[in-house]
């Protein structure tokens, strides 16, 4: 775990799960101007990311300059690789899916091995507690119900449920004040050429972001879902991927 201060503070604010990726990063953007950025230059935000041996670990780096750029605090959580079992992402045995055929035309509705059993929902707890404990009254996710890999813990209703619980298992949320930790998804509609739009319009450093499951040398692979989705957006928007550099 990064080092980070433990000091308690009764500011409203935000815990934003940050992977590195594009979406992610374009929601911590978003996040901070919702915070007063760039007015505020001390913003009240914890960027939360995971290192869970997956095989884009390269992303954690992405984060760290990500955070670091903006100046928020940020905190690595290591979790035991056992956690993850049965994904591509985190088992050397499983091949990431590539090129495949049917992710744009939207037909193949079956979940890829790209899966990680639980996550959203294990990343969420932690935010959710770490938000309890700062005081903040929100949490942000970047994740998305179109452009996506059909993922279950990225859809409406997951969020939803989750937003029930957090209501129902914390202190802000049986509290009667009306102060409910929020779980705030401003990405969840937006296809991939409006986030990059939307990346674009908040600032967010693109350059500095990292997408591919299953990058070759620190390089993206080109051919993984996450890599063909986010060459589709920006191919639609018609924005050159800075990260490609």
């Amino acid at each position: 775990m990064d080092s980070i201060s433990k000091t308690k503070t009764n500011s409203k604010g935000a815990v934003v799960l940050l992977s590195g990726g594009l979406d992610s990063t374009t929601c911590l953007y978003m996040a901070a101007k919702d915070y007063g950025y760039p007015k505020i230059k001390e913003l009240p935000i914890l960027a939360l990311s995971f290192d869970y041996s997956q095989k884009h670990k390269i992303e954690l780096q992405k984060s760290k300059k990500i955070a670091k750029l903006l100046g928020i605090k940020h905190m690595i959580q290591k979790l035991d690789p056992g956690f993850f079992l049965g994904s591509s992402l985190t088992e050397k045995k499983i091949k990431v899916r590539k090129n495949a055929k049917t992710l744009l035309s939207g037909e193949d509705k079956s979940i890829p091995n790209t899966y990680v059993p639980g996550r959203n929902i294990l990343f969420l707890s932690f935010a959710l507690s770490l938000a309890e404990g700062y005081g903040y009254d929100s949490i942000y996710i970047g994740v998305n119900a179109l452009d996506y890999s059909g993922y279950p813990d990225c859809r409406p209703e997951f969020i939803e449920s989750f937003q029930k619980m957090a209501n129902l298992g914390t202190k802000k949320g049986v509290s009667g004040n009306g102060d409910s930790i929020q779980i705030k998804t401003p990405l969840l509609n937006l296809d991939k050429k409006n986030i990059v739009l939307k990346a674009i319009e908040v600032g967010a450093p693109i350059h500095l972001t990292h997408s591919c499951y299953d990058p070759v040398q620190g390089k993206p692979c080109g051919k993984c879902d996450s890599c063909i989705l986010r060459a589709k957006g920006f191919l639609l928007a018609g924005v050159v991927d800075s990260a490609l550099g």
